[in-house]
């Protein structure tokens, strides 16, 4: 590699006694953490790899932005660093440059990534800074491995080479991706060397700088909320509360249309942000699900405050007026079903399902819909509930579960753990009470819950389901098919 080319004749200098072992200059680029950010290397005069003066007059090091002082989330610009002197002395040029967040300097912001040999990108971390060991020069195809976050881009042997001998200036580019949300402004640390022509580390004239890039507000519109209820297939409710989906109405929410896919998620845990939009509820950021530019499906986050609230939807274009809901501890509502294509009239059906005895249940489409005989589902079974067989239902908003250790079930992520609500739920039909065999979070599921229930001795007809939670009824009037 040529960071052990640059090793070697350091070593090398130090056997053979005649000089030395710092005369020879960094012809391809310092080590990691040279260019001044808090914490590191003011430059590399600090450790003696070069000798010289530290911003003296006649000379300056910069960066061409090709959006001024603002960036726009994961678009990348192509970046120009300038090494400028005056003195006709100095005739090679080189640079280390890297991009940490404003208020956390230890912090990457976005990616470099080299756009001709004349560049490399410097992999490091907070800990092995000065591990010579563990460096990595990477190549224009590579990234850096999770273990080393840190970037520096800094000039290579060929780009070294190529500015060799010239006077004045000598220049380098590359390009920048920023992070692919919002990441608040973000401050590059910049280090240059106009250093003699001779490959010397004494009379380096080095220069220091930094830059503050701060998000873009963004072109268009910036959204406005008209409505916020519960998941109308739920209730549709005006009050929400902690770990209930809600739907987001208004105008300019999103600049595209789409839900969420597997590629959104950080392991388990949802989305806060999708293509730029996201929510807020009291300050807490909402779980997306489904963006477009009149409706946002999001999930309450569980720790949101009851009572009055505040939510916002925030866009590249900006952010929207406060909308204020009403947050209840539990705003609980089941799935239901309702009029064409699958019924008539005006009447509502809870979402039930069920794996017929003797079937191996694999697929969704295997599951059995329960409702009026004659009504059909395109590619799913259906058919009216037997007394004594289980049921699953599902709801929204019906407050905390925890798991088998009395631990809380985090919201926002998929359910990996059997779990029981807190506060119980009792389930009637027709007036007769349903058992209730799992109560809790939906598994493999996120903001879901699941109710299995035994269908209770009834006659034959379409029945009221009821629940109460806490002792409170829940308000929906749904019914469930039973055939003898």
């Amino acid at each position: 590699m040529q960071r052990q080319r640059k090793l070697f004749i350091a070593k090398t200098a130090v056997i053979l006694g005649a000089i030395p072992v710092l005369i020879w200059a960094y012809e391809i680029g310092p080590d990691a953490g040279y260019c001044g950010v808090p914490g590191e290397n003011p430059s590399c005069l600090a450790s003696n790899c070069h000798i010289g003066t530290l911003n003296g007059a006649g000379g300056s090091v910069n960066v061409t932005f090709p959006n001024g002082a603002t960036y726009t989330p994961g678009v990348k610009q192509h970046l120009i660093v300038t090494i400028s002197d005056s003195a006709t002395s100095q005739r090679a040029w080189g640079f280390q440059l890297t991009a940490r967040a404003a208020n956390s300097p230890k912090t990457q912001a976005g990616t470099f990534a080299s756009t001709d040999q004349n560049t490399g990108v410097e992999c490091a971390s907070a800990t092995n800074l000065a591990d010579e060991s563990q460096l990595l020069m990477l190549g224009k195809s590579q990234t850096c491995p999770a273990n080393m976050p840190l970037q520096y881009i800094e000039h290579s042997f060929e780009g070294y080479s190529a500015t060799l001998g010239k006077t004045g200036s000598g220049t380098y580019e590359f390009d920048w991706t920023p992070p692919a949300t919002n990441a608040g402004n973000i401050t590059f640390y910049l280090a240059g060397n106009a250093g003699p022509a001779q490959l010397l580390s004494t009379n380096a004239h080095i220069y220091t700088n930094t830059f503050t890039l701060t998000p873009a507000a963004g072109g268009g519109t910036p959204p406005a909320v008209t409505k916020v209820v519960s998941a109308s297939g739920f209730g549709g409710f005006s009050a929400i509360a902690p770990a209930t989906w809600i739907e987001i109405t208004g105008t300019d929410l999103a600049t595209d249309t789409r839900q969420w896919a597997g590629t959104d998620f950080a392991g388990v845990n949802a989305p806060t942000s999708l293509d730029f939009t996201k929510a807020t509820i009291g300050g807490q950021p909402a779980f997306i699900y489904y963006i477009s530019p009149v409706q946002v499906n999001a999930l309450v986050p569980s720790n949101v405050a009851t009572g009055s609230q505040q939510l916002t939807v925030t866009t590249t274009a900006g952010t929207s007026a406060a909308f204020p809901v009403t947050v209840n501890a539990m705003q609980p509502g089941l799935l239901a079903l309702q009029q064409a294509p699958w019924l008539s009239g005006t009447k509502q059906y809870v979402v039930a399902q069920t794996c017929d005895a003797g079937k191996k249940c694999v697929l969704p489409t295997d599951l059995t819909f329960i409702l009026p005989a004659g009504t059909t589902i395109p590619g799913y079974p259906v058919r009216p509930a037997k007394p004594g067989e289980t049921l699953t239902i599902y709801g929204i908003g019906f407050g905390p579960a925890n798991d088998s250790s009395n631990v809380a079930v985090p919201v926002g992520q998929i359910v990996g753990v059997a779990n029981q609500l807190v506060n119980q739920v009792q389930m009637q039909i027709n007036g007769v009470v349903a058992p209730l065999s799992y109560q809790g979070f939906a598994p493999s599921q996120v903001g879901l819950y699941q109710f299995n229930l035994q269908v209770p001795s009834v006659p034959d007809g379409d029945w009221p389901l009821t629940f109460t939670q806490n002792g409170t009824k829940g308000t929906q009037t749904l019914l469930l098919s039973v055939h003898q």
